[in-house]
This record gives structure tokens, sequence and C-alpha cells, in this order.
């Protein structure tokens, strides 16, 4: 009986690493790619005002055909296409769903350029005479364990005395992913590229779950709430027009003291139009295209986040 072909052993490498999403990437290609020979993490922990992501995007690029990488999966963002700064709603889109992607925020523009330049480069050739095949995953707002704005929103409402204050309509809705099933999502996707490549190159897939759709607001409270946190307030407890002078002043602010210390408000015009923005997605593009199922419910990514949050404060029971 002849003996099966041995399985090729992989060689990944994960850029931004040490980061929020990064970490889990990392940790769910340790637990669950059987094939993995080798991980490489690069990681540059740089102010946000140094560079733009384009420059960094077409590094990889390069270092891909150089190096005779074939595989290129690009961490992108819903951002890339919304909400835009004209406040259209986006009520469960997919990827093929039209909206007028509007931004002036850095971020999503250098996002969506960095998108464009992955996506364009599917076919490439690389050293060796292969085609690059690339893709890209867009996760809606990410939480659990490691985001840094959750735990601000916590520390926060501790110093205000186990209270936070609405601020967003409850109307407004947004969709939210675990990030373990981000991770698992990445994952997936480096293990299915090279046999699929003729489908999934140069796609673009939403990263989604089971988590439900509310405000930023109330669904930060799903958390926050166990932890002894309160929200005040069925209704904004301050009207539009005193939030977007808020945030005016936070960018007048933020950019007179650029030059001596980073001053990173949570409110500021990008984050109060996204926040005031629905935007949600419903889609089985990436299980259709890779067989994706969430890894973890949204039960279990809800009591992960919130033993996390308990942790930091040394609360866990």
């Amino acid at each position: 009986m002849a003996e099966s072909a041995p399985v090729p052993k992989l060689v990944y490498l994960v850029t931004g690493g040490c980061g929020f999403l990064g970490e889990h990437v990392v940790r769910m290609l340790l637990e669950r790619e059987p094939r993995l020979r080798e991980l490489r993490v690069f990681d540059l922990h740089l102010s946000p005002w140094l560079k733009e992501l384009k420059t960094g995007t077409e590094n990889v690029i390069k270092a891909c055909v150089q190096t005779g990488t074939q595989f290129l999966v690009y961490t992108s963002s819903m951002e890339v296409v919304g909400p835009n700064v004209k406040g259209h709603p986006f009520y469960r889109g997919n990827e093929d769903t039209p909206y007028e992607a509007v931004h002036r925020h850095p971020y999503p523009r250098s996002k969506a350029l960095a998108e464009r330049l992955v996506l364009e480069a599917n076919g490439r050739k690389v050293r060796g005479g292969l085609p690059l095949v690339t893709c890209a995953l867009r996760p809606t707002g990410i939480y659990g364990e490691g985001h840094q704005i959750m735990r601000d929103f916590y520390h926060q409402g501790l110093r205000l005395g186990g209270r936070l204050f609405r601020a967003i309509p409850a109307s407004v809705e947004h969709g939210r992913v675990y990030v373990g099933n981000v991770a698992w999502m990445h994952v997936l996707v480096a293990r299915e590229l090279g046999p699929r490549a003729a489908l999934m190159g140069g796609q673009v897939y939403f990263c989604y779950d089971r988590s439900p759709y509310k405000s930023y607001e109330d669904f930060n409270m799903e958390f926050l709430g166990p932890c002894g946190l309160r929200l005040v307030g069925t209704h904004p407890l301050l009207p539009y027009w005193l939030l977007v002078l808020l945030a005016a002043l936070n960018a007048l602010l933020q950019w007179l003291l650029r030059p001596l210390l980073l001053y990173a408000p949570l409110l500021n015009p990008y984050t109060l139009a996204v926040a005031n923005t629905t935007f949600t997605v419903s889609t089985d593009k990436a299980q259709r295209h890779f067989g994706y199922e969430p890894l973890f419910s949204w039960e279990d990514s809800r009591a992960r986040t919130i033993l996390w949050v308990q942790a930091t404060e040394g609360l866990a029971q």
C-alpha cells in the first residue's frame, strides 16, 4: 500500500503581531494550525502621527514578490467602507452593498488605500514565477480581551462613581465581532487561500459572528454592567450640537499639544460621527467561500470579555 504524501509545513509571518488583534492571531495559529512549522512575528510600536499605512503595505507586497511568498492576507477594516462622514446608515449590508465611502480622517483613508494596493497585487508574479494570491478581511468593531477602548471606558466609569452617561441614541446600531473569531477567520483564510485561490484571490470579506446589534454604549454595557458600572439615561444627556462642540475642542487641543505629548481623547469629530451612524453587516460570504463558522459563541465571547475586564482590576472571583 502506497504511503500518503507528507503534509507540507508552513511558515507564517504576522505583521503587527504584538497588537490587540495580532496577539490573538498568533495565539490562534499556535493552538489550531497543525501545519505550522515556524511562526515569525514582526511589530513596530509607532506613534499614530508618524506614518500612514501605505508605505508599510507597499513594502510588504515588495517583500512577498522578492522572497517568493505566495499568499498575503491583509487585515483591513469596516472603516474602509464606513460609516462615512455624511452619516449615511449601512443597515445589514454585505460586501456588495453600494455605499458612498466618504472619509476625511487619516485612518480610514490610509486603510482604504492599503487595501486597494493589496487587492491589485493579486496575480502579480513572485520570485519563482508563481502568482501572488491576496485577500482582505474587514472586521467590524472588534471587542474582547486586550481591547484598550473598553478598558478606558471602564476606568472612566470608575472615576465617575460607577456611572457612564449616555451620549449616543440607543437606536443607532453597530456590528461588533469578538477578537477570537476574527483571529480564527485569519487562520482559516490563510489555510484555504492556496486550495481556493481562484475563488478567494482578490476578494474582501467582512469579519462577523453572532454578537448582537446594539449601540456602542449598550453593547459595552454587556461587559461593563456585570463589572459594577451602570449607564445613566435612556436618551443622550447632552444635545448633539454640544457633543460636536466638545469633539471639535478636543481635536483643537490634540493639535495644539501634538509637539509636546500624545493626547488621544475618546471623543473627537471622527469617533462622534462613527458612533452616531448605524453600520451593521449581514453576510455569509466567508462561510460560502472558505467554510467559516464562528469558533466562539456570543455567550462564550461575552463571558471571556467580562472575566478580562474584571481581571484588569483584580476583581475576578
